[in-house]
């Protein structure tokens, strides 16, 4: 992947400092102060010890063993490292009472294997999250991050960054008072996750928000509210992952009050989202609070979302569902927003059962208007009044779905509310189109994403 480079932190101008910067710029001195008396380099607590630079410009690599002091120590070299320089994390358990976080560029943070290193932060008194990175061109792989106060593993404008076999995990399960995300990587560009567990988090636990160009692949998510959530993001693809046992599998969603708005260019191709039937344990007031329990695939609110070749089965509530952003009930307060989904490709996939037992508010809305079991798909159809009012509508240029299969044979079942929600004073009398064939034309697909350095 392209690595952009910016100014190391000691150098900016000092306006622009924060403290992790004066800290930086203070902990380069304090060495230097130490020479100059006479004491030496002070050793770094903690450290399994440092390997000089190869010939030919090989980075350094600073090792770590779990110790007492570990957490000073690293702290003090994720401040102080080198763009190029690895920091090595050894087998064991890393016990840590604070978040850790990383402010320079081109750093790589490895462990020994996600079952081997594990950070635990279930003593953790201070920071948002486990791990927190602001800086371009970082890789994390091969360790776990378990039991964080807040968020696992955040990364915020962290362009260029690669998160492959990491494991965050709540170890208590599923539980309100768990962290909201997992894997967090928001407001970027080239963004990678591959090979990555997520477990037990209260929102969502893999998560890429307001981003662009992401790539989510071969990874498994259980026990979340949402499984995996592509949020406000703009190109994306999202594949052989595992999504199940989540109250939600598989999310795309574009919400109001965000500065990146209108998501499009999404694929979601080749995934396992099966038994996503965990009931809905998110905080009060989230937006995944309105999740059913018991939802394979959501989309919500985007434009340009192609859904392909996934097996989507075994979901109380719905396999799948295309909704506009009004079906939540919560009030919409941003004049910019676009609430209402476009241009939905559906096809090649192979759906099982579903919708025999509807769970929440919508659930139970749904199934008096449509009865049980609820259909393998369904829109609400609600449309653009802006666009569309008045005028006749070709349902096949807003959502197509065509060439999807029963595993068992049988016949698909499908559902258009025909905006229905504006009937729930009495539902029952609802109008509801259930013939595929309106919608069964065909879009172009979804442009793959490209990640420089990356092999697909």
């Amino acid at each position: 992947m392209s690595l952009q480079k910016r100014t190391p932190s000691c150098s900016r101008r000092p306006e622009m400092w924060g403290w992790k910067s004066v800290t930086r710029c203070a902990l380069m001195i304090l060495p230097m102060l130490l020479v100059g008396c006479g004491k030496g380099e002070p050793e770094t607590s903690g450290a399994a010890g440092k390997q000089e630079a190869a010939e030919g410009g090989q980075a350094d690599v600073i090792s770590f063993k779990p110790g007492p002091d570990v957490q000073t120590a690293l702290q003090e070299e994720l401040i102080l490292a080198e763009p190029g320089s690895v920091i090595q994390l050894e087998e064991g358990v890393f016990e840590f009472t604070g978040g850790l976080s990383l402010d320079v560029d081109n750093v790589t943070i490895r462990g020994a294997g996600m079952e081997k290193t594990i950070l635990s932060f279930k003593n953790q008194q201070a920071g948002a999250e486990g791990l927190y990175v602001t800086s371009d061109g970082v890789l994390i792989e091969d360790l776990a991050i378990v039991d964080t106060k807040g968020n696992g593993l955040k990364s915020h404008t962290a362009n260029d960054i690669v998160i492959r076999r990491v494991r965050v995990e709540w170890t208590g399960g599923p539980k309100t008072t768990n962290g909201a995300y997992g894997i967090y990587p928001v407001n970027s560009t080239n963004v990678l996750v591959e090979d990555c567990v997520a477990i037990g988090a209260s929102d969502a636990g893999i998560y890429v928000g307001q981003s662009k160009n992401i790539m989510i692949r071969n990874c498994t998510a259980r026990l979340n509210v949402a499984g995996i959530e592509i949020e406000n993001c703009y190109g994306g693809e999202v594949y052989n992952n595992t999504a199940t046992k989540n109250t939600g599998g598989l999310l795309v969603f574009d919400l109001p009050d965000l500065p990146m708005q209108r998501g499009h260019d999404i694929s979601v191709h080749h995934n396992r989202i099966f038994d996503n039937n965990t009931p809905n344990f998110a905080p009060k007031g989230n937006i995944v609070g309105t999740v059913p329990a018991g939802t394979g695939v959501m989309i919500m609110a985007n434009e340009n979302i192609e859904v392909f070749e996934n097996e989507i089965r075994d979901h109380g509530t719905l396999n799948l569902m295309i909704i506009s952003y009004l079906l939540t009930g919560i009030a919409i307060n941003d004049p910019k927003y676009n609430p209402y989904p476009e241009k939905i490709h559906v096809h090649h996939n192979t759906f099982g059962n579903g919708g025999e037992k509807p769970a929440g508010d919508s659930g139970t809305f749904m199934a008096g208007v449509l009865g049980t079991p609820l259909p393998d798909i369904l829109w609400d159809g609600v449309v653009d009044p802006k666009k569309y009012d008045g005028k006749k509508i070709n349902p096949g240029l807003l959502i197509c779905i065509h060439d999807n299969k029963k595993e068992d044979g049988g016949e698909l079942t499908f559902a258009n509310l025909l905006g229905a929600a504006a009937s729930l004073i009495n539902p029952s009398k609802a109008n509801v189109m259930r013939d595929l064939a309106p919608y069964a034309g065909e879009m172009p697909p979804v442009e793959p994403i490209v990640l420089e350095g990356v092999d697909k």
